[in-house]
């Protein structure tokens, strides 16, 4: 059965979040708030917990898999950006955008894209979120909560317990999160190509 963590969506209790670090860190999957919706997050090197993504979203190999980072310099180590990209990215961080970029070394190659070798990364503007990744030091491996077949994500923690509870090992509830996934900017070839359009404002790519 998943843990329930009820979360306060500005001032995160610093218990609950490192004991979410620590199952983390065990290779745990939890269920967490964004700035755009709920999202699903493992730690990089756990193989496990990225096959039980898969498997509750039937998520093919071609799925760009997200890379959450707590800030720009951490973005940095998992993605090549040029100097014109740096600047048009940090204007649009944090906030609830997906860049697609080329992944540096440093990305276990189950999460790259098979042929394009690349990888999606975002920094988020939520405080719950953003208190498990400085607690946790490493990007968490995100894929957005949208189960097969519906239109929407869930959007309440008790929902996602009820739902995933033998698939999840925790669900972090800080109320009632959005329905609208991020916008989606692939950067891969040099210009921005928008996949999808989201909770970001996509015309400042356009």
């Amino acid at each position: 059965m998943a843990k329930y963590f009820d979360v306060h969506p500005l001032n995160p209790q610093p218990r609950a979040i490192q004991q979410l670090v620590d199952l983390v860190r065990d290779d745990g999957l939890i269920a967490y708030p964004t700035d755009s919706c709920f999202a699903l997050g493992c730690r990089m090197g756990t193989k496990e917990a990225l096959d039980r993504i898969r498997e509750i979203r039937h998520l093919d190999e071609r799925h760009h898999f997200t890379l959450m980072c707590s800030d720009f310099a951490q973005l940095g180590q998992f993605v090549t950006i040029n100097n014109a990209l740096f600047r048009t990215i940090k204007a649009a961080t944090p906030g609830p955008y997906t860049f697609i970029l080329p992944a540096t070394r440093e990305v276990p190659r189950r999460l790259l894209h098979p042929r394009k070798k690349t990888v999606g990364v975002r920094i988020p503007d939520h405080a719950v979120a953003q208190a498990l990744l400085a607690q946790l030091g490493e990007p968490l491996v995100s894929s957005t909560l949208l189960l097969p077949g519906e239109e929407e994500p869930m959007t309440q923690g008790w929902e996602i317990k009820e739902t995933l509870d033998h698939q999840i090992d925790a669900v972090v509830d800080s109320g009632e999160c959005g329905t609208e996934p991020t916008t989606v900017i692939d950067f891969s070839s040099g210009e921005a190509e928008i996949l999808r359009k989201g909770a970001g404002d996509p015309s400042r790519f356009e």
